[in-house]
């Protein structure tokens, strides 16, 4: 369980400044905007090891399965998340109290055999599910990420601007078939089946994510056409992230499924490298955008072992139910 509060987010910069530091996979993913105070190279690789180590109090928990105790209230001053350490929704969650630095605990639900009382906190047993010490229930991922931002002090990550913030929750609109086409490929492909038409739609959608038009639509006409005219996004911007300059809250809502590519077979790379994927390098802006993101300490405190990860996917597909605790020692 983690009480502690995440660090600082990265400085801000501008799609030039960060393209100043060079665009290969070395300088865009291993560099740091100016101003920042992560380390180059190996010492990089280091730092974002013991990073990663450092955050396995995150979540790093056994999952509570049928027949465990309930868990007593949320003491006061803390926030409890309900979640499962692979699951893209629940990540979503996490980005946001670690890059809002909310003191908060974890508990990891067995998704394959779900505690008696865990439907009292949610009434189909899904997750993310968020508890206050009030015995308050908040679930769906972004509707969870949306209060956890108007509810915590800190640095807000939805826009304070009214359109800037409607116009946030558009783009994820436009986004909307992602999960699904990602989650699609990955049990094709589990199932030893081809899965050529699916990533060629996942490819289209990415391609819709950076879309250049001659001139930017309205808005209403923009999502009238929802997934054929989605201008004003990386391309019109000509921002490194999706809400502007910074890292905001449809970078982190965005961020797990383009995590997850690699881990899930659909980046048909020769190495470890989403910026060389297939899916993505056709969209330059994207993956810009990818290394930018890889760069971010949050991301990097959340980021779990592709080893691990895959040991997960391996059981999960059996319907080992100890599957959610892979990868844990005690």
């Amino acid at each position: 369980m983690d009480h502690s509060p995440s660090t600082s987010l990265p400085p801000c910069c501008s799609k030039d400044e960060f393209r100043a530091r060079g665009e290969s996979r070395s300088a865009a993913v291993l560099g740091v905007c100016s101003g920042g105070s992560k380390p180059h190279g190996r010492d990089c690789e280091r730092w974002s090891l013991c990073r990663r180590q450092e955050s396995m109090t995150d979540d790093a928990t056994r999952t509570l399965g049928k027949g465990s105790a309930p868990p007593g209230p949320v003491p006061e001053g803390l926030i409890r998340l309900y979640s499962m350490r692979f699951c893209p929704y629940a990540h979503r969650t996490r980005l946001v109290l670690r890059a809002k630095g909310i003191r908060h605990e974890v508990i990891n639900i067995n998704l394959r055999n779900k505690p008696e009382w865990y439907f009292t906190k949610h009434p189909f047993g899904q997750i993310p599910v968020l508890e206050n010490s009030k015995g308050q229930l908040i679930y769906e991922s972004v509707i969870a990420c949306e209060y956890l931002d108007d509810a915590f002090p800190g640095r807000k990550l939805y826009p304070y601007d009214s359109y800037e913030r409607a116009r946030q929750k558009m783009l994820l609109e436009l986004f909307y078939k992602v999960p699904h086409l990602t989650k699609e490929c990955l049990v094709t492909l589990r199932c030893g089946r081809g899965c050529a038409d699916l990533k060629l739609a996942l490819r289209q959608e990415f391609c819709n994510l950076e879309e250049v038009q001659n001139g930017p639509p309205s808005w209403p006409d923009a999502v009238e056409e929802v997934m054929q005219v989605p201008s004003l996004i990386l391309g019109y911007q000509n921002t490194i992230f999706f809400g502007g300059d910074c890292i905001s809250m449809i970078d982190y809502l965005f961020w797990p499924w383009f995590e997850r590519l690699d881990v899930y077979g659909i980046a048909d790379c020769a190495n470890d490298s989403l910026l060389s994927c297939s899916c993505v390098n056709h969209t330059p802006a994207l993956r810009l955008w990818i290394a930018a993101m890889k760069q971010d300490p949050t991301v990097c405190a959340l980021l779990i072992d592709k080893n691990i990860f895959l040991g997960f996917l391996n059981l999960y597909f059996q319907n080992n139910p100890d599957a959610f605790d892979y990868g844990l020692s005690c």
